[in-house]
């Protein structure tokens, strides 16, 4: 549960934070907390990129202002601003058009979910040249599990006429050896892939310090 911000210790709040530390050293709720600058009457500002933060993670590149605006208190100024920080940093960090010349590739690009913790399961489409059409959340689990239907991983796939995907998720605890689960579901989609036409190039799950790679693994 997200503190208000007055009942966070002044020097780590997230602006202050940023000053200190560098923005590296950010969740990704602090970031856009420090975009809003301040919550609403109806909702406190970290609460708030809480939420945001979760429908910018299931839209990827395609979140639009009325996906933010959708909350009480949260008007056109700051939707606004948000899409144009998002817009600047892909232009230069450009993760859509990213070429993946292997699987692991992808890794950079959703690294900053290491730190969440529940885990979040993670869908990368691609193009038929290899490069990155967007990545979403597909879902988010519980501390040890994050469980997908190959519906809810194949839908956005046919959307952006992918020619193939790559999964990933993080492990927020333990090692990152896949369960009987992770086996299981990568089975179902490298099945599901095939019917659809759409390839499963990789499932991924990493932490912080490392990844483990089925296809790398020989596994896939």
């Amino acid at each position: 549960m997200s503190k208000p911000i007055d009942q966070i210790p002044e020097e780590d709040r997230p602006r202050e934070k940023l000053l200190r530390k560098g923005a590296p050293a950010l969740s990704d709720q602090e970031l856009l907390a420090v975009l809003l600058g301040k919550g609403t009457p109806a909702m406190d500002v970290m609460t708030l990129a809480g939420k945001l933060a979760r429908v910018i993670d299931e839209k990827g590149l395609q979140v639009k202002a009325e996906d933010l605006t959708q909350f009480a208190g949260m008007g056109a100024a700051k939707a606004t601003l948000i899409l144009a920080a998002i817009e600047f940093a892909r232009r230069r960090i450009k993760p859509e058009g990213a070429k993946i010349a292997t699987p692991a590739d992808l890794l950079p690009h959703v690294r900053h979910y290491a730190d969440r913790k529940q885990e979040h399961f993670l869908c990368a489409t691609i193009n038929g040249a290899n490069e990155i059409l967007n990545i979403r959340v597909v879902s988010i689990g519980l501390i040890d599990r994050s469980p997908v239907h190959p519906r809810e991983v194949f839908a956005d796939a046919l959307s952006d006429r992918a020619a193939a995907v790559i999964v990933a998720h993080n492990h927020p605890t333990g090692g990152l050896d896949p369960s009987p689960s992770d086996v299981e579901i990568t089975a179902q989609l490298k099945a599901a892939g095939s019917i659809v036409g759409i390839d499963l190039l990789d499932h991924i799950i990493f932490n912080r310090t490392g990844y483990f790679s089925f296809l790398e693994d020989g596994k896939l």
